[in-house]
């Protein structure tokens, strides 16, 4: 064991509270105040943040000073835009102060942390304190997985309860919590539900390659592999080799040689495109009948969604998505899909806003990734939540997120080079 221990320590308090937060993750969300703690974290990283770059001057040390990318600006001004419509939105339905209040702390704890935690990763914090964080959660996964399976085959009965904190506001999805968590289920754990664990699952692979550690490199990886297979996500299943061919070509664009393999890879598809177009038609339908009745449920809320926000609040959106008559299958529409959702409760406005973030990201750390380690692993954090976007509403969970965001906010860091420890 003494191989495992942790040798890496903070160093100052936003490395304190990251750290801290990370090896507690199970003791808060046994206590079901994960959403309050995550988004308590980033208001007071935030804040850390503008009073140090306030104070800071030109005798500062060049280590210590802050330096916001643009593309930070760019998430907080979208998120904003964000917050604008549903004051709008709230107005043209005439849902009143309080409602209107209610909704922006919501916005608060979703679409905003979106954009303060990337914020907040401007902060002096070093990248590998977040990498071996991770990796500890990920063996203390395990151990919640090995006792919650033991539990199952001894027919300990499981506790599940919904923490008091839901009294200070939030969905009751947010504060269900469950004891045990075995294999003899799809497992979920922490993360609310079993397909945003697969994603977590994809983030913890990919940001434990970074750890230096070869032990808890492997334990990173193996548990991140572990969580997306069996919490039986067909999405996130598809991301992690996606990702990792998608930046592998991104980041070899300017080598001749990838070049003439793209353009040989061209000419054989357009020679043999009928067949896989025929191949990629029947593995869509074989990837839709695995869970036949989630692809119809699904489906069904992303066309009333956008027949409604057609019909009804096409500029600005509904501002909410939890009105009674918009309800199928016991699920409100503008749900399990974060475009679909964003254009439901914050109209094209809300939607034109979000796109202009995420493309305006996406070209800014393809171009940092190519001599940048911290950018290329901020581009394959960013790229699987982009292919997770079409199936869940990501700033539902934005609170989960967060050491993903704090660390695509690293990599959106100017001039970072490569050289962060």
């Amino acid at each position: 064991m003494s191989k495992i221990k942790p040798e890496i320590k903070p160093e100052n308090l936003p490395e304190t509270l990251v750290w801290y937060y990370l090896l507690g993750t199970y003791p808060v969300y046994y206590l079901g105040a994960q959403l309050y703690v995550a988004s308590l974290l980033a208001f007071v990283l935030t804040i850390y943040l503008f009073w140090k770059w306030w104070n800071q001057t030109d005798a500062t040390n060049e280590d210590e000073k802050i330096k916001i990318s643009p593309t930070a600006w760019v998430w907080v001004i979208s998120m904003l835009v964000i917050a604008f419509t549903v004051v709008v939105s709230h107005i043209n339905f005439d849902l009143g102060l309080e409602k209107t209040a209610k909704t922006l702390v919501e916005w608060y704890r979703t679409w905003g942390l979106l954009a303060f935690f990337p914020l907040a990763g401007h902060l002096n914090i070093r990248p590998k304190l977040i990498y071996r964080g991770i990796c500890i959660l990920c063996l203390q996964s395990l151990v919640v997985i090995l006792i919650g399976t033991i539990a199952g085959v001894l027919k300990i009965p499981n506790i599940l309860y919904v923490s008091p904190l839901k009294g200070l506001g939030g969905d009751i999805l947010q504060f269900n919590v469950q004891v045990f968590h075995g294999v003899q289920e799809r497992l979920r754990l922490f993360a609310v539900w079993p397909t945003f664990l697969a994603l977590l699952g994809n983030i913890y692979f990919f940001t434990s390659q970074e750890e230096k550690s070869k032990l808890w490199r492997f334990i990173g990886m193996f548990t991140g592999i572990f969580l997306i297979v069996f919490s039986q996500s067909r999405a996130a299943s598809l991301c992690l080799p996606s990702v990792m061919l998608i930046v592998w070509i991104l980041t070899n664009l300017y080598r001749p040689w990838v070049h003439y393999c793209t353009a040989f890879s061209s000419f054989l598809a357009a020679i043999f495109l009928p067949a896989a177009m025929d191949t990629v038609n029947a593995f869509r339908e074989t990837f839709d009948k695995a869970r036949a009745g989630s692809s119809e449920t699904r489906h069904t809320i992303y066309r009333m969604s956008l027949q409604r926000w057609w019909d009804e609040a096409p500029i600005w959106g509904f501002g909410i998505r939890d009105e009674k008559p918009a309800y199928i299958y016991n699920l409100p529409l503008g749900t399990h899909h974060t475009w679909i959702g964003a254009l439901y409760s914050n109209g094209l406005i809300g939607f034109v806003a979000l796109s202009i973030a995420v493309l305006w990201t996406f070209v800014d750390l393809i171009i940092k990734a190519q001599d940048s380690r911290q950018a290329r692993l901020g581009l394959k954090i960013f790229l699987v939540l982009f292919i997770c976007s079409f199936a869940d509403n990501l700033e539902y969970f934005s609170y989960l997120l967060w050491p993903g965001l704090l660390i695509m906010g690293i990599g959106m860091k100017e001039g970072s080079g490569g050289k962060l420890a």
